[in-house]
């Protein structure tokens, strides 16, 4: 299927439609966050400490003063910034672990899969906490955390691929040319696991914010002031009772991204499917 054809499809679905729509709107959020918010994230007004949601400030204020609304755009950035290199980390990672043990097979394959069999017998939550204790909480240590806990779907998923596409009559045929097995893998064999690595990418994308998030909220992640959703969260755990607004829009913030990215990687995982390709062909 065509790049075309799958938008037309995604189109038609409304569910995908409106996860595209919401990806698209963090996406432009993150971009024009300096346009877009009202005041500074990290400027603070004691005087104006908790107000609750007005004219002034949509989104009412934190307990020093700061707007939310400004610090939920520019957390779009901070979000959007670490799913984005978490993904391209174990996106990489897991594709040339997967292709390896694959295409390689024998003590290759036993070692990798083994070693992602571990990782995958922790919950993923649990592992990426122990990984921030022993390299020390920030921001960046959350995303090495984070993508080295994303890996694992990956190379699973590579492997899966290779494992039957390299028994194929078109494999066979540039072995029997004399293509070396670099080539083979990089230009018969990879291209063919592209699609399912974009519905991967789109739901890993969403693991990836909710995770880091997650890290963020036990105070494992980004640190005060940053206005990162995660943060927001843990920092106004303690109000929920007296200025509730100041958890429930970071909140609503990671679960609409979290929901546009589940709905629209599911839409794309309907358009790219080839059993749906082969039944439209009968």
């Amino acid at each position: 299927m065509s790049l075309t054809e799958a938008l037309e499809y995604l189109r038609r679905r409304p569910l995908p439609l409106m996860g595209g729509m919401i990806v698209v709107g963090l996406v432009v959020i993150a971009i024009l966050a300096p346009l877009l918010a009202p005041f500074d994230p990290i400027e603070q007004d004691l005087y104006g400490r908790l107000a609750p949601p007005s004219y002034e400030h949509p989104m009412g204020t934190d307990d020093f003063g700061r707007d939310i609304l400004s610090r939920v755009i520019y957390g779009s950035r901070i979000s959007l910034r670490i799913g984005l290199i978490c993904i391209s980390i174990a996106l990489s990672a897991g594709t040339t672990l997967g292709l390896v043990a694959g295409y390689k097979g024998g003590l290759s394959d036993t070692l990798i899969m083994r070693v992602v069999d571990i990782m995958l017998a922790f919950p993923a939550i649990l592992l990426a906490i122990g990984i921030v204790a022993v390299i020390g909480p920030g921001i960046e240590n959350v995303m090495i955390a984070v993508s080295i806990v994303l890996v694992p779907q990956f190379a699973r998923l590579v492997r899966a691929q290779v494992l039957t596409l390299r028994e194929l009559a078109y494999v066979e045929a540039a072995r029997a040319l004399g293509s070396s097995d670099t080539r083979i893998v990089l230009l018969s064999i990879l291209p063919n696991c592209v699609a399912p690595l974009i519905v991967q990418t789109s739901l890993s994308l969403a693991t990836a914010i909710l995770d880091a998030a997650g890290l963020s909220f036990l105070g494992l992640g980004a640190q005060p002031p940053t206005p990162e959703w995660g943060a927001m969260l843990n920092s106004g755990r303690e109000l929920l009772l007296k200025a509730p607004w100041v958890m429930t829009f970071p909140g609503l913030a990671i679960f609409l991204v979290a929901l546009g990215l589940n709905l629209f990687g599911d839409g794309l995982r309907d358009a790219l499917d080839p059993r749906r390709l082969t039944m439209k062909a009968v």
